[in-house]
C-alpha cells in the first residue's frame, strides 16, 4: 500500500488500480460537515441580512428564531465534529492524519506544491498522483478545514456566549475573543467574512474534485464515498 505523498509513475498506477485511503469515520465527517456548513452559510447569511418584516405577531411566525436555531444546531455539529475528527487522527491510518499535518519543512513538498499550482493554472502537462490529497490539497484543506474551522468556532461561540449570558459556558471559554477583537460587532464582521471565505473554499473545492476527476485520471469525489482511490490510467 502506497503512503502519504507517495507519487505513482505510469507504469506503477497501471499495476495499482485502487487503493484503500479514507475510513469510514474520515467519510461520514466529511459529508456530515458539508451538509452542516452548508446550513451556517445559509442561515449565517440570512441572521446577518434579516429577512423582510412579516405581518402579524412575531411569535405566531418566529421564522428568524428558527433560522437561530438552526445555525447554532450546526455549529455544534462542526465543534463536536472536528473534534472527533481529531481523535480519528490520532487513531485512522496515514491519510487520517495528513489533513492536519502538513509537511512544511520538506523540500519535495514545496516543489511538488509548485508543480500542482501549475497543474492547475494549466502550465503543466500532466499531474503527479498521490494516494492522498496532493501538496496544493492539503495545504487549502489545513488553512480552511483547520484554521478557518477553528477561527469560525471561537468567533461563533463567543457571539453565541453573549446570547447566553455572562456566566455562561460559552461566555466562560469564548468571552475573551471579544474584548481581544475589540468590540462585539468586530467579532460579528470577522465572523461573517470568514463565513464568505469559507464558501469561497467549498465552490473552488468542488470544482477542484470534479476536474480532478475528469482530468487526472485519478477518483476524488467517488473516493470521499467508497474510500478507494481509483487510478484510470
Amino acid at each position: 500500500m502506497l503512503q502519504y505523498g507517495e507519487r505513482q509513475d505510469a507504469a506503477r498506477s497501471a499495476t495499482v488500480k485502487s487503493i484503500y485511503v479514507y475510513e469510514a469515520p474520515v467519510r461520514l465527517w466529511h459529508w456530515v460537515n458539508a451538509l452542516a456548513i452548508t446550513v451556517l452559510a445559509v442561515t449565517g447569511y440570512f441572521i446577518g441580512s434579516p429577512l423582510p418584516t412579516m405581518s402579524g405577531e412575531a411569535s405566531d411566525h418566529f421564522v428568524m428564531g428558527y433560522i437561530r436555531f438552526a445555525h447554532f444546531a450546526a455549529g455544534y455539529v462542526v465543534a463536536i465534529g472536528l473534534l472527533v475528527r481529531i481523535y480519528w487522527a490520532f487513531v485512522g491510518n496515514a491519510y487520517a492524519r495528513e489533513l492536519f499535518l502538513p509537511p512544511f519543512f520538506t523540500g519535495q513538498w514545496w516543489r511538488e506544491l509548485l508543480h500542482e499550482i501549475r497543474w492547475y493554472a494549466f502550465l503543466a502537462p500532466y499531474p503527479l498522483k498521490y494516494a492522498g490529497h496532493n501538496p496544493l490539497a492539503q495545504l487549502m484543506m489545513f488553512m480552511f478545514f483547520v484554521v478557518g474551522v477553528v477561527f469560525m468556532i471561537v468567533t461563533g461561540f463567543a457571539l453565541y456566549g453573549e446570547g447566553l449570558g455572562q456566566g455562561s459556558w460559552a461566555d466562560t471559554m469564548f468571552g475573551w475573543v471579544i474584548p481581544l477583537f475589540g468590540q462585539s460587532q468586530d467579532v460579528h464582521t470577522w465572523h461573517h467574512l470568514g463565513m464568505w471565505a469559507m464558501a469561497t473554499f467549498v465552490i473552488l473545492h468542488v470544482y477542484a474534485a470534479i476536474r480532478e476527476d475528469v482530468a487526472s485520471r485519478q477518483s476524488l469525489v467517488s473516493t470521499m464515498v467508497s474510500g478507494f482511490r481509483m487510478f484510470k490510467d
